[in-house]
């Protein structure tokens, strides 16, 4: 059976459709459609100037507030032509297109004075660096619906350089802002933009439902502390696509809350789907679960994803403290190369808020498939090590070829971790061999069901 494993995988990865010729269910199928708006606006006509160098803050806030009188009438679309727009946060409204055209990029500015400090998220009761507030985002939605920001591959730079070094030296009094938030918001599509330098995360949902994110390029380089791509956070409907991330930290991280505060907001991230992703992570994860999980992650389908020069591939993170759950996830059709450790599941990484968590709030992690998976150039292939209290249950791998560079006389790691494997090379733990008919048969349940059904996306 060895023998036959990397044939295998290599059928099942150079076949990323089903046998009936159609893609894999789930939100992404959706199809998207973007009408164009009725009215349409230039921001130089509300006196911006983009030299790089002088601020346009009142601009875009002026022309945003007119806009919003199209809300009713069909909507409208704010139109950025080639050139650098020097801007503070502002918030967007509903009904709106922000239209980067090809050439033009807007510019976060370095002045901290120009990034109003906000409350931090009832979900974390506080900021997520420091205790206190946070700086608002570069670009904002809040409890909007129908909203789009998109071009025909503009820029969103951050400058985070700045960001940076103050987060490195400790001199921030507030944690650091994101280049797009959106807020209790429904039916927001980001697409067809390059984000550049994100002071921390680079798009951060957060409460919000069917949410599109499509084409996009995001970069920050090696050495940026915990800069983030994408963060689906206590969201639902959510379609990652088609899109090239390359960060210091973790290039897609989806989360829920943390500790006391998320546990009490309750609310999961859940019916996600990601596909056709190349993802890179300098010192995190390329795909990140956790840690601030305590709303629950559920209902996630990942799939025809690349994988590559990262710390880790596919990590699964939480802690005592946390509550929550991570389960019914499905990642599937995956290359990696040059990972150092390929999948990772651990209960004892993370901070807490405060003093005030419960540290018998037990997490659950359970119902995981990873299959149809070859890696080249990999360290170690797996480290699960459960909770003792609350082990990992029913990890299935299935159609999984890691090749390890140098062959490794471990290759996986684990402790109170319980599931089922078939078709793995190198041989994981005899804990995620079980022949345990319960381990056993939910596992193959779960393998031989389509992500629509599992994933019920």
């Amino acid at each position: 059976m060895k023998m036959l494993l990397p044939l295998l995988v290599i059928l099942v990865l150079s076949n990323a459709v089903e046998s009936n010729g159609q893609e894999r269910g789930g939100q992404c199928t959706n199809n998207l459609t973007l009408d164009p708006r009725p009215h349409s606006v230039s921001i130089l006509e509300f006196g911006a100037v983009g030299d790089g160098k002088t601020l346009n803050t009142i601009a875009f806030q002026n022309a945003i507030f007119y806009l919003k009188s199209f809300a009713d009438k069909g909507g409208a679309q704010l139109y950025v032509p080639p050139g650098k727009w020097l801007t503070g946060s502002f918030n967007l409204t509903s009904h709106l297109t922000l239209f980067l055209e090809r050439g033009a990029v807007i510019l976060g500015s370095q002045d901290p004075s120009r990034w109003e400090v906000i409350e931090p998220l009832p979900s974390y009761g506080r900021g997520i660096e420091l205790p206190g507030g946070r700086y608002r985002s570069l670009i904002n939605g809040y409890m909007l619906r129908d909203v789009v920001i998109t071009g025909d591959n503009g820029t969103i730079d951050g400058q985070g350089s700045v960001w940076w070094d103050w987060f490195t030296s400790h001199s921030l009094n507030y944690s650091r802002p994101h280049l797009v938030e959106f807020l209790a918001s429904t039916n927001v599509v980001v697409s067809n933009l390059t984000f550049l330098n994100a002071p921390a995360y680079n798009i951060h949902p957060v409460y919000c439902s069917n949410v599109r994110v499509q084409n996009i390029s995001v970069y920050a380089p090696p050495e940026s502390p915990y800069t983030v791509g994408i963060v689906p956070d206590s969201s639902d409907s959510t379609c990652i696509e088609d899109c090239s991330i390359a960060m210091g930290h973790d290039a897609i991280a989806l989360k829920s809350g943390w500790d006391e505060y998320g546990i009490a907001y309750g609310r999961p991230t859940t019916n996600v789907h990601i596909r056709r992703v190349n993802l890179q992570s300098s010192s995190g994860s390329s795909l990140a679960f956790g840690s601030e999980m305590s709303g629950g992650i559920s209902n996630v389908c990942v799939e025809q994803v690349h994988l590559y020069n990262s710390f880790s591939g596919i990590e699964f993170r939480t802690t005592k403290g946390r509550g929550g759950y991570i389960q019914e996830i499905i990642i599937s059709d995956v290359a990696m190369e040059n990972i150092h450790t390929a999948f990772s599941a651990t209960g004892q990484i993370g901070s807490h808020p405060d003093d005030h968590f419960d540290p018998n709030a037990l997490p659950v992690l359970d119902h995981i498939t990873l299959q149809n998976v070859i890696g080249t150039n990999i360290t170690i292939a797996g480290s699960f090590t459960g909770i003792q209290e609350s082990p990992f249950t029913s990890i299935c791998l299935s159609n999984i070829s890691l090749s390890t560079t140098p062959p490794a006389s471990i290759s996986w790691v684990c402790s109170n971790v319980s599931g089922f494997s078939q078709w793995v090379f190198p041989e994981p733990c005899p804990s995620l061999e079980s022949s345990l008919l319960n381990s056993s048969s939910t596992c193959l349940s779960l393998l031989n069901s389509s992500p629509t059904q599992t994933a019920v996306l």
